[in-house]
């Protein structure tokens, strides 16, 4: 950590260095599958794992983690904010693996204007100068919120950037409602179908567009939400609570499915509840 902060004091330009000399490798090997590990809740405000609400907050504790994930065979690469990518390049940690930058982090967890989820992470120029993999970006609808109109609109606009640069672009679609003053994300069949025709349509083009789903409320109606497009999906780890064997059972049959070509998990690998990040790691590795 110590080592983090002299490079970013006296040297900040190591990061772009880092960044200039990575080895590359392509988004998809030959078994076509992916394995991502998400670190971007942070950026949000929201560092709480199950009932730690500062869990994520310990960034050197969290780096930690990440390096044993990315260290583990089967992992292909991590999504994040610039600050733990940059954490990331200045440890060596990045290479060979494909990296995903955050790209709308304005909507923080609780705010008033959490819908109004603004371009604030990772533009599409700043993944392109520094060589980065894909982008990723969350699409949350609110139908009695107007300001879901204006993510919408940019989020379309963030879709064909990505394009122009030949950038792979992950869409996470929610459709979401408002009970009791909090954000609640609708994970029936009929709201997550909705959300991914939503998504799908974005943009002149959706030849780089890759969709990213949650298992819905019902695992078994999985199959009949995913005939909803054509585009490349990876799951969303998402919440899974104490239940970890349940949810890699949802994972696994939903890996099952033809559009389906891989997970982004965060929170339940990095922090599982028996805490051996290594073996929660491997698990979900072996589903793929």
């Amino acid at each position: 950590m110590s080592e983090l902060v002299r490079l970013r004091t006296y040297h900040p330009e190591a990061v772009a260095e880092a960044a200039a000399r990575r080895t590359r490798r392509p988004l998809l090997r030959a078994g076509g599958r992916l394995m991502i590990i998400a670190a971007d809740h942070p950026a949000r405000g929201a560092l709480a794992v199950g009932d730690r609400r500062l869990a994520m907050a310990n960034r050197a504790d969290l780096l930690e983690r990440l390096c044993l994930a990315l260290s583990r065979p089967g992992v292909d690469g991590v999504l994040a904010t610039a600050d733990i990518l940059d954490d990331l390049l200045l440890l060596g940690a990045l290479e060979d693996r494909v990296v995903v930058g955050s790209m709308n982090r304005g909507g923080l967890a609780g705010a008033a204007f959490e819908l109004d989820d603004r371009f604030t992470g990772h533009r599409p120029e700043d993944l392109a100068r520094l060589r980065f993999d894909a982008g990723k970006l969350l699409l949350r609808i609110d139908y009695e919120d107007p300001r879901s109109l204006d993510t919408l609109h940019s989020t379309a606009r963030a879709i064909d950037a990505m394009a122009e640069r030949r950038l792979p672009v992950f869409v996470e679609p929610f459709i979401c409602y408002r009970a009791d003053g909090r954000l609640h994300t609708d994970l029936g069949a009929e709201a997550v179908t909705r959300s991914i025709a939503i998504a799908s349509g974005l943009g002149g083009t959706s030849a780089y567009t890759w969709l990213k789903v949650p298992v819905t409320q019902d695992p078994d109606d999985m199959a009949r939400v995913m005939e909803t497009s054509t585009l490349p999906a990876v799951l969303l780890g998402g919440e899974i609570g104490g239940d970890q064997e349940g949810a890699y059972e949802k994972w696994r049959k939903a890996l099952q499915l033809p559009t389906v070509r891989g997970l982004v998990v965060g929170r339940s690998l990095l922090y599982p509840v028996d805490g051996d990040v290594a073996r929660a790691v491997d698990t979900a590795v072996g589903l793929l």
